[in-house]
């Protein structure tokens, strides 16, 4: 998978689909921007949940997003490597095969 010629295609999509559901938009942004606020858990540790939900539903999209927001946020390998070990742990066999693509699209994220 070309990790960021997809994302730039699902973004494309989004703002087209965006336009049409101002409200709805704006709405989900104010939910993410609460729930993404610093707090008793940090922003990394949020991200890092999302990225298990992301990894358990499979959904490519949502784990570029949230792989793209631990890499601004100055997630180590180490640290999503182990996320990754739970999300495998909790999941099975296919959050193995989405653990691996959430990797890949660290390492492409994080060059």
């Amino acid at each position: 998978m070309d990790w960021k010629n997809f994302m730039a295609e699902i973004e494309a999509d989004i703002g087209t689909y965006s336009k049409e559901v101002p409200e709805t938009v704006k709405g989900f942004g104010i939910m993410g921007k609460a729930a993404k606020t610093n707090g008793a858990l940090s922003e990394k540790t949020k991200e890092f949940m999302a990225l298990g939900i992301a990894i358990a539903t499979r959904c490519d999209s949502c784990i570029g997003f949230h792989v793209r927001a631990l890499v601004r946020l100055d997630a180590s390998r180490e640290e999503l490597c182990e996320a990754l070990a739970m999300a495998t742990y909790m999941g099975g066999g296919p959050s193995y095969a989405y653990s691996a693509k959430a990797l890949k699209a660290f390492d492409v994220f994080s060059e």
